[in-house]
């Protein structure tokens, strides 16, 4: 049987840093109050000549060098996206011409903060029918772009940044399962309300800003997270005890904190990052994993289950031993 296995990883991030300090000559807001809803004390911001494809590429030279991988190896790329550079060629595509790799499929998946678990059961489900054998897969955000700096309860969370991982068959379980879910009933509690095809004028404007209920979307998302939990252990016959790491969506550590609890997860295996880098949407998870691998916290042959929960509402996991 094949598998797909984590054989490297990558992130970055740009050097601008928006401190809550600076925030709150912005907007009226304190680095207390950030700090006491969110956890959240700085976030990374792009260069005004700094795009989307930019920071995937930069993740994922990092990721393919770690895995010692070439990247005419490669064959398919897939990122994760919801601040794309163009309407189209995708970002996937832009990347692979970047990288120097030609020919074999490039596409973006969108599912916002829960963007690289789609894209990753994607790539999986590519090696394990043997229609791949080396994929790079990458969640890269510029999420300042679509963000209004006047908006205190939303500016205050989010950042830009990438992650990436490259994944090859193998003959041994890498990645156990993933689990995806949508529910677009929720469309409106966390969402852009504008685009290319619906209210084009708010984009030429530049007002296609996220805008978000953020109570609701707490509940649901703190819900979606823990239920995906027992969900995953579940389907493999495990139990939170063979559980070595849980890697939530880093969206702020109320929610990081509440999910954990709910499900019953010990709090020292739970990997929080959000502090430094803020809600970096579908960046959030390949960044968390990529930092706690380069720290050492997370070490070969563990078990880590990540998992993300974003609008739509779309939320998913994968369970792997890295």
């Amino acid at each position: 049987m094949i598998y797909s296995k984590l054989c490297g990883t990558g992130s970055y991030l740009p050097e601008k840093v928006l401190t809550n300090h600076e925030l709150a000559t912005m907007v009226d807001t304190n680095h207390e109050w950030i700090m006491s809803r969110t956890g959240i004390s700085e976030r990374h911001i792009a260069a005004n000549d700094e795009y989307t494809c930019d920071l995937a590429e930069k993740a994922a030279r990092i990721a393919l060098d770690a895995a010692g991988v070439n990247a005419n190896e490669i064959d398919l790329v897939i990122v994760a996206t919801t601040t794309a550079d163009q309407v189209f060629p995708s970002t996937a595509c832009l990347l692979q011409e970047r990288l120097g790799i030609s020919g074999p499929p490039a596409f973006d998946v969108q599912a916002v903060c829960a963007g690289f678990m789609f894209a990753l059961d994607v790539a999986d489900k590519f090696i394990r029918t043997g229609s791949a054998k080396c994929a790079l897969v990458v969640g890269a955000e510029t999420f300042s772009r679509i963000i209004d700096w006047t908006d205190r309860r939303t500016c205050i969370l989010f950042g830009d940044g990438g992650g990436a991982v490259v994944l090859k068959a193998d003959n041994e379980p890498g990645v156990y399962s993933t689990h995806l879910h949508s529910d677009g009933r929720h469309k409106d509690l966390l969402c852009v309300p504008s685009g290319v095809s619906r209210n084009y004028q708010s984009v030429l404007d530049g007002n296609a800003f996220t805008t978000m209920e953020g109570g609701e979307v707490f509940k649901w998302a703190v819900k979606g997270m823990a239920d995906l939990v027992e969900e995953t252990l579940e389907a493999n016959q495990m139990t939170k005890d063979d559980l070595d790491w849980l890697i939530p969506h880093q969206a702020n550590v109320r929610i990081i904190n509440a999910v954990g609890k709910r499900a019953g997860v010990d709090p020292d295996k739970v990997i929080t990052t959000v502090g430094h880098h803020g809600n970096t949407s579908a960046a959030s998870v390949p960044l968390a994993l990529d930092e706690s691998i380069r720290n050492g916290k997370i070490k070969t042959g563990q078990l880590v289950l990540m998992e993300g929960f974003g609008g739509g509402f779309t939320w998913g996991s994968a369970l792997l031993r890295v």
